[in-house]
């Protein structure tokens, strides 16, 4: 092992044993194992000259600035030539090495170090001129403060959100201020003038460019270039060495690893290795004659759009949905797809019987690509809610416009509110599905969901309805009775409380000692406080649980529950214990990935979303596939275990 993938090993151990200590009241390190492993990472950050930002070492303070400072770029930051055919890359190459690598879709920064310290780091901006964000690019997840390399140098990368951390953060923020992608939250982020922001949403970095190193003889070799830069600490992008003969089979490597990737990425960058090379190229007034972006040919279908449906969600807002004559896409067959809100409705100019070309956007979401029609559009926006009738408004949200209903007794917000409340991570009621819980609404059995405990008043009824029997209707009060018993942080997140996930639910039940009463009386100064949380979290669970009807629901609702803390699982002797594993690939024996790593967890492991040096197996049922974390395995030596292997070994 190397001392910086030591410094990273480190880093990582010493803030999860910091994290647990501080947020769950345990330790997995004595006080002397975390003193000697801190002393082992400051030695070796002197030794080496890098120090990461999120360093034990370091105290990192806030920095909130008035503005976004304008920067111009020493040399122009162009854009790059297009292309979605793989020829095209071979003719580009001719006899020539070059570097292929991911189009990471994030923000591109350069950044400046002098004397080992980094100095300053600005946004791609319009090429010419970018802003100095350099506040928020010293609180990112991965990028060295310092390094051993004392002159000036210069590089370029791009600052992305993780997939993973996209969905975390769009949880908290609630539907009116969610990110449409990780390329806009990264975005909104990194240009925020309070770098606590930032640092609470772990953006990471990585280099792709090394303009200059001043005083150092530099390699003619781009990769080698990009070897000395992770020397020296960075984390570069993921890239592969390639010719003419071996290009076509790269971008299928690159292609295969889609699915598993957890950082978006647009497509793939291909430039010749040889700097001498490209520096006599030249550039066009547009484009830089030494790279080429690839681009994913998403396959496209055209059809006919027959209608427009808005669905409104628990919070009012109310989403378009196109349907057209159904297509085959990527191997499966679309019928529909999100238009998002207003603004990309009016974009589109779609009336009832356009022809549209509609794709799935990185192979996974179907989208409207264009209307092929192209007449303005004679679409009305729905004064009224389709479900209430209730009066709707357009409000203007970080994504564009978007349409609201305003009644706060919608039906339909109803109806996903109970959906929510009876949802298997919050009080987890099977039996109680979207239709069942409309036909109640209907009967009047229910109004909110208090009234969910009060069904057995209705049991000949129910029992005469369409779909339910004297048997069905046992076991829909079998699994709300089994639901009285629950673990508070999952009543809290049933609640429906704006912003507040099940992870924000843990946090706050934590803070509060498990105390519902606490909960109900914490300000809003408190909550601020809380690991995780922010002004807009607080304020939202603080006006919670400041409202009459609120407060009114929750009395009702108390009288049918027995809260408790969450189970404390004995794990010491489990074979699973202190074990990291990987899964990938269908499943046979649990009905899905999730249930599988529950199961992992009750025994002490841990299951992680990607093959690293520390993953102790890789769950594959079709061990011999080429997948990329079949590949990933077999580089490192990670043993690859079926459902029936892994049941055989540990779960016996």
């Amino acid at each position: 092992m190397t001392d910086r993938e030591r410094i990273k090993e480190l880093i990582k151990k010493l803030n999860e044993a910091s994290k647990v200590y501080y947020q769950e009241d345990r330790e997995i390190l004595s006080n002397q194992e975390y003193d000697a492993l801190y002393d082992e990472l400051a030695a070796l950050e002197e030794k080496t000259g890098i120090v990461l930002a999120n360093s034990p070492t370091q105290k990192v303070g806030y920095t909130v600035l008035s503005n976004l400072v304008k920067v111009r770029h020493e040399s122009p930051i162009l854009s790059l030539n297009k292309t979605k055919e793989t020829e095209k890359l071979k003719h580009f190459l001719g006899e020539k090495e070059g570097i292929l690598s991911w189009k990471l879709d994030g923000l591109t920064i350069v950044l400046k170090y002098h004397k080992g310290m980094l100095e300053q780091a600005v946004t791609r901006g319009n090429g010419e001129v970018g802003e100095d964000v350099t506040h928020n690019v010293r609180v990112f997840r991965n990028l060295p403060l310092s390094i051993p390399f004392q002159g000036e140098l210069v590089l370029r990368g791009e600052g992305v959100i993780p997939y993973s951390e996209f969905h975390r953060i769009n949880e908290e923020l609630g539907e009116e201020e969610t990110y449409k992608n990780p390329r806009n939250l990264c975005s909104g982020t990194v240009r925020q003038l309070n770098s606590e922001i930032a640092a609470k949403r772990n953006v990471q970095f990585y280099a792709f460019t090394l303009v200059s190193a001043e005083g150092k003889v530099l390699s003619d070799s781009k990769a080698e270039n990009m070897a000395w830069l992770a020397e020296m600490g960075f984390s570069v992008v993921e890239h592969k060495r390639v010719t003419a003969k071996t290009v076509a089979e790269e971008v299928e490597w690159f292609r295969n690893q889609i699915e598993d990737n957890d950082i978006a990425s647009d497509g793939l960058v291909l430039t010749f290795d040889s700097i001498s090379y490209s520096e006599s190229l030249g550039r066009t007034a547009k484009f830089p004659k030494d790279s080429i972006a690839f681009k994913w040919a998403d396959e496209m279908a055209e059809t006919t759009l027959r209608q427009i449906e808005w669905n409104t969600s628990r919070t009012g807002l109310m989403n378009p949905v196109a349907v057209f004559d159904p297509v085959e896409l990527e191997g499966s067959t679309v019928s529909r797809a999100s238009v998002h809100n207003v603004s990309v409705l009016r974009e589109l100019k779609l009336n009832i019987g356009d022809k549209i070309k509609v794709y799935k956007a990185n192979m996974i979401i179907p989208q409207i690509a264009e209307n092929l029609t192209g007449e303005v559009s004679r679409l009305e926006i729905p004064g009224r809610c389709f479900v209430c009738g209730g009066e709707t408004e357009v409000r203007k949200l970080r994504e564009g416009e978007a349409l609201y209903c305003t009644n706060p007794n919608c039906r339909a917000q109803r109806i996903q509110a109970l959906s929510h409340f009876v949802s298997r991570d919050a009080m987890n009621i099977e039996g109680l599905s979207e239709e069942t819980l409309k036909k109640f609404l209907d009967r009047g059995f229910i109004e909110n969901y208090p009234d969910i405990f009060r069904l057995a008043e209705h049991e000949k009824e129910i029992c005469q309805m369409e779909g339910f029997g004297e048997k069905s209707y046992q076991n829909l009060i079998a699994s709300i009775d089994k639901a009285k018993d629950v673990e508070l942080p999952n009543f809290i997140y049933a609640l429906g409380i704006n912003h507040v996930g099940l992870r924000n639910a843990k946090l706050l039940c934590a803070h509060c000692d498990y105390d519902l009463e606490r909960i109900k009386q914490a300000e809003e100064a408190e909550l601020v406080e809380v690991e995780g949380f922010g002004e807009i979290i607080a304020h939202s669970i603080a006006h919670y649980f400041r409202g009459a009807e609120h407060l009114h629901l929750l009395e009702d609702g108390m009288q049918f529950l027995r809260l408790h803390l969450p189970e404390q699982r004995e794990t010491e002797g489990s074979p699973l214990n202190g074990l990291t594993f990987v899964i990938t690939g269908d499943l046979e024996r649990f009905p899905n990935r999730k249930a599988l790593q529950e199961r992992i967890e009750q025994g002490g492991g841990k299951v992680t979303g990607s093959v690293t040096k520390k993953t102790d197996f890789l769950i594959n049922n079709d061990i011999h596939s080429a997948s990329a974390k079949n590949k990933k395995a077999a580089e490192m030596g990670v043993p690859i275990l079926s459902e029936e292997e892994l049941i055989q070994r540990f779960l016996q």
